[in-house]
């Protein structure tokens, strides 16, 4: 990725350029001391006069008002924030008229910020002073009082608190006065220029120091540059949050959110003093010294996927052709079975074995896309294109009715698009499925971190509560089940859900602010699901597309859980199904960015790439297992001899009732207090009761009882509950069916003397008055209900074989 610069020869502003806004993806307005305002348009490459202002009006910064979320595309704004320095603030129409000035600082006013929704306006004066201001221009309150400038300011992603400079220090104030403010030294000098993103809540510093920095929104360092040769004057974050971009003296930055630099360009600018980035975030436009504005197109961005990469080479270019093989040379691609020469920079990829070409060409420039599942989803400021491919001669096109897309995720059969109006569900044939919609919807503040799709489900965390995670079905758009969120202990910061298997067994992962990991179901029918934890220390995390295998980087090493769901059928065996490799050849927290088939791809913490592959053997277990092949399963696992596909045979037979396949996979890994237990279930005498065992081995105890209960094997129920020493519920089965009322206080007066206790229990005792233990009557009972389910089984048996004959 970098930035391709385009600056006029000559500038167009006598004076050095202030401030600048973006009216729409295609216009510009610039402010410049030389007390003009300019209109730029980028369709036309026209720039013309929009007012000559007051000969004592140096303007200092500029804010657009906010549009309405869910508006149209294209959708100007008509009025403009403009701070100047003699201590006012301008609410300017579109045409360049002054509607209102408000006498609002002593001093320079430094700095005048909308809030997301456009409630509110914040300005930041020379004098040290922070105040807030209706729509209207009506003063509300002074928020800070200080003895040094402010020379930044910016809004919180809620529109609650507020960040700003003071002197060498940041400061994060809540709008509620008794509220704790969150300040920390940033910097060695002045900080010039804040920026506070509301999709992924960075923060942005950059200073006298000649650093840039980046942090949490809790002012935990995250990243820090190496000293510029100049203050770093101005930078600004994507609308997305993915990129941002830093200025300073001749210097223009293209910042990746976690620090490191996608390209640096040197154009003959002075000091940048502004920089803004259009809605949809494929360009950046500057505010330099010498009366230059800048505009910066992000090209070169590129999508990987299996065997393929595409390329922006172009604002409206797109390049396909296949990833080159290991030891070519750099420019030496493989398209198909041929090589492929790519020129840099250029439009296209050449097959020099028959010349052919194959350049994507698109009406509009490109906004977004995704390449996943064997398509490639591209979205323009007007259409969205999907192509196959296997064919990338005839896309599917069609219209995008809603405003810029900012988000595009895939699973097999769809793909969803997120724009600043709400969240759409496509068909890879281009027909709409459904729409989610929820209370207090913003899309955009939505990115791939909090939003996760699957064939059937579409995960969103609940910006307002970060603990909560909606749920909806993505062919209906509605809310799973009874329409009750998931509800975690801490704030979720990121969610994923897997790709493969039927919707009743649908999973989501999820990491929690401490940075655990855990797994849920996300169909879980009324009753409270089951949050298991399954990894600690978890920076980044990603669904293999082919297999419902889920790998991490964790603390110092990267960890692959070949059966995640084993925590919910037996968790002493999770810990035997991981795979784990060694992460000192990966740097601090790499993040994953996909995982295909056996390959793993990172980005590292300096913006390199890095592969790792995983042993294909977990993928063709879970195939086996899906297709009920368990003697090919068995064959892999003795050709692999390996420890974790034989633990993950085990769950995955038990998971299936295959009770054979699970005994010879947990005597494999030497578990054989669970071989006999399975041993003990083959031998029950009915499905029902091996059934339940099985439930039993699993840890659900209460879904166990059901069965049991179900069946009419009402003796059966009330021995689980005194073996698992629950006597409180085995007495009331016993009491409540009128049966075995005496075997429970026999076992629970045997159970006493042993640890040579006397009773307490208050029913226990109740009912021991009128009911006399006799241990021989008891066995004969028992050996009754035993004898009848066995008679019941075989009359099953007998019933089912005379059914096939006929």
């Amino acid at each position: 990725m970098r930035l391709k610069t385009s600056l006029l020869k000559e500038p167009k502003h006598k004076e050095l350029v202030s401030c600048i806004g973006w009216t729409t993806a295609d216009e510009l307005y610039s402010c410049s001391e030389d007390h003009q305002i300019l209109r730029w348009n980028l369709l036309t490459s026209e720039t013309s006069l929009v007012v000559k202002l007051p000969e004592d009006l140096y303007p200092i910064d500029l804010h657009w008002f906010p549009k309405t979320v869910g508006s149209k595309k294209q959708t100007p704004v008509e009025i403009f924030v403009l701070t100047s320095t003699d201590g006012k603030f301008h609410l300017v129409s579109k045409t360049g008229r002054i509607d209102k000035s408000v006498e609002a600082h002593k001093g320079a006013v430094l700095a005048g910020r909308w809030n997301y929704d456009g409630t509110a306006l914040i300005t930041a004066g020379e004098d040290g002073q922070i105040k807030n201001w209706s729509k209207s221009g009506m003063l509300r309150s002074t928020l800070a009082n200080q003895g040094s400038p402010v020379y930044s300011v910016a809004w919180g992603p809620d529109s609650e608190r507020i960040l700003y400079t003071s002197g060498r220090h940041l400061v994060i104030k809540p709008l509620q006065p008794s509220a704790k403010v969150i300040q920390w030294k940033a910097h060695d000098g002045v900080i010039l220029k804040v920026d506070w993103n509301s999709v992924n809540d960075l923060i942005l510093s950059g200073g006298e120091d000649c650093k840039y920095k980046v942090w949490d929104s809790f002012g935990r360092l995250l990243y820090f540059s190496l000293s510029h040769d100049y203050p770093v004057t101005s930078l600004s974050w994507a609308p997305d949050g993915e990129v941002f971009a830093v200025g300073s003296f001749n210097t223009l930055r293209l910042c990746d959110k976690t620090g490191w630099s996608y390209a640096l360009e040197k154009p003959n600018t002075g000091s940048v003093f502004s920089l803004a980035w259009s809605a949809d975030g494929t360009q950046v436009a500057g505010a330099c010294g010498n009366g230059h504005v800048i505009f910066a197109n992000v090209v070169e961005q590129h999508w990987e996927w299996n065997n393929f990469m595409i390329t922006l080479t172009k604002r409206k270019t797109m390049q396909p052709f296949h990833s080159f093989t290991e030891g070519a040379a750099r420019e030496v691609f493989i398209y198909g079975n041929t090589p492929v020469r790519a020129y840099a920079h250029s439009e296209q990829v050449r097959n020099v074995m028959n010349d052919a070409v194959d350049v994507l060409e698109f009406r509009d420039r490109v906004i977004k896309a995704s390449l996943a599942f064997g398509y490639l989803v591209v979205a323009t400021s007007l259409q969205c294109y999907i192509y196959n491919t296997r064919n990338w001669n005839t896309p599917l096109i069609f219209d995008l009715k809603e405003g810029t897309v900012s988000l595009i995720l895939q699973a097999e059969r769809h793909a969803l698009l997120v724009d600043g109006a709400g969240l759409y569900i496509f068909s890879y044939e281009g027909r709409l499925i459904s729409s989610p919609k929820f209370p207090g919807m913003r899309a955009d503040i939505l990115n791939s971190q909090c939003v996760s799709l699957s064939n059937d489900t579409i995960a969103i965390r609940d910006k307002s509560d970060e603990k909560v995670i909606l749920l909806f079905d993505a062919l209906t758009g509605k809310p799973l089940g009874d329409g009750k969120s998931l509800t975690h202990k801490l704030e979720v910061v990121e969610i994923a859900l897997d790709q493969c298997g039927p919707s009743t067994e649908r999973k989501i992962a999820l990491i929690d602010k401490n940075r655990d990991l855990y797994l849920t179901t996300v169909r879980y029918l009324g009753r409270e699901p089951k949050i298991c934890k399954i990894g600690s220390m978890i920076h980044s995390m990603a669904w293999n597309n082919t297999a419902n295998i889920l790998c991490g980087v964790q603390d110092n090493q990267f960890t692959v859980w070949y059966y995640p769901s084993a925590v919910f059928i037996d968790k002493e065996l999770l810990p035997k199904t991981l795979y784990t490799k060694d992460g000192s050849e990966f740097s601090h927290a790499p993040h994953i960015l996909s995982y295909v088939d056996t390959k793993v791809r990172f980005r590292q913490r300096d913006g390199s790439l890095l592969y790792t592959s995983v042993p294909p053997y977990a993928v063709l277990l879970h195939e086996y297992s899906s297709s009920a092949r368990w003697e090919d399963a068995l064959r892999l696992c003795r050709f692999a001899k390996e420890q974790s596909l034989w633990a993950c045979l085990a769950a995955m037979a038990i998971a299936n009732r295959e009770l054979t396949t699970a005994e010879m996979a947990y005597a494999a890994i030497r578990e054989l207090p669970r071989v006999h237990y399975i041993n003990f279930i083959k031998q029950q005498p009915s499905k029902e009761s091996s059934l339940a065992h099985l439930l039993l081995f699993s840890g659900q105890v209460q879904e166990a009882e059901a069965t049991l209960l179900q069946a009419g094997l009402i003796y059966q129920a009330i021995q689980v509950n005194i073996d698992l020493f629950n006597w409180d519920r085995a007495l009331e089965l016993a009491v409540k069916h009128k049966t075995h009322v005496d075997t429970v206080l026999a076992y629970r007066e045997k159970f006493l003397q042993t640890f040579n206790r006397k009773e307490t229990n208050k029913r226990f005792l109740q009912y021991a008055k009128g009911v006399e233990v006799d241990w021989e009557k008891i066995q004969a009972k028992i050996e009754m209900e035993l004898s009848k389910e066995r008679e019941k089984a075989a009359n099953v048996s007998v019933r089912n074989v005379l059914a096939q004959r006929r």
